[in-house]
């Protein structure tokens, strides 16, 4: 029964942007801070952990925490999380750059917080969920997607049995193994374009 739970969740792949296995395009954006941060920013990572959150979802707010906590944990290892705001800020009020200034000052986060103009970095993922998240490996000169979904299976946050596939994701990669599974439904609010808002 298990597994055929585990192959429902890895056998679907992403509709739209980057699959697993895809070389990731680098990127150049303005962090809240107003200086300008790409992946090539962090010249000795081993790897990313890119996270698609934002002002206003109450789901993306009550996994910051555990943003923080893989900030934490992975990035001295290598595996530094950039958190980027997929929302338009004319379809949601809320996500202009000034607002995520202003939440940034007012929570713990503790690692970049990048805005999008015009959603090209998200469309180009694929986001369609806050939080959403793409683990990113080095390999050589590319870099490739190894998981992309939910942070965990928890979005109540009510430590049952929860299960971290982020956590998981990253430690299977630095054991030089493949993540399992690779792909997982991610659970938030919608990403906010002006043609969906």
């Amino acid at each position: 029964m298990l597994s055929l739970l585990v192959l429902g969740i890895t056998a679907h792949a992403q509709e739209t942007g980057y699959q697993v296995g895809d070389v990731v395009t680098d990127f150049n954006l303005k962090n809240i801070d107003n200086k300008n941060i790409s992946l090539s920013s962090y010249p000795d990572a081993k790897g990313y952990i890119v996270i698609f959150g934002c002002n206003t979802c109450p789901v993306s707010r009550g996994y910051e925490n555990r943003m923080v906590a893989l900030q934490q944990q992975f990035g001295t290892k290598g595996y530094p999380v950039i958190m980027i705001n997929p929302n338009d800020p004319e379809a949601q009020q809320g996500e202009a750059f000034e607002d995520m200034q202003q939440h940034y000052k007012k929570s713990s986060l503790n690692f970049p917080y990048l805005e999008d103009p015009g959603q090209v970095v998200t469309r180009r993922f694929g986001a369609l969920r806050t939080p959403h998240v793409f683990v990113l490996q080095k390999n050589n000169k590319d870099v490739k997607v190894a998981y992309i979904g939910a942070i965990d299976n928890d979005p109540d946050n009510d430590n049952g049995s929860r299960i971290n596939y982020v956590q998981n994701a990253v430690n299977a990669l630095m054991a030089g193994k493949q993540p399992e599974p690779p792909f997982t439904k991610a659970v938030g609010c919608g990403v906010k374009s002006k043609r969906s808002s």
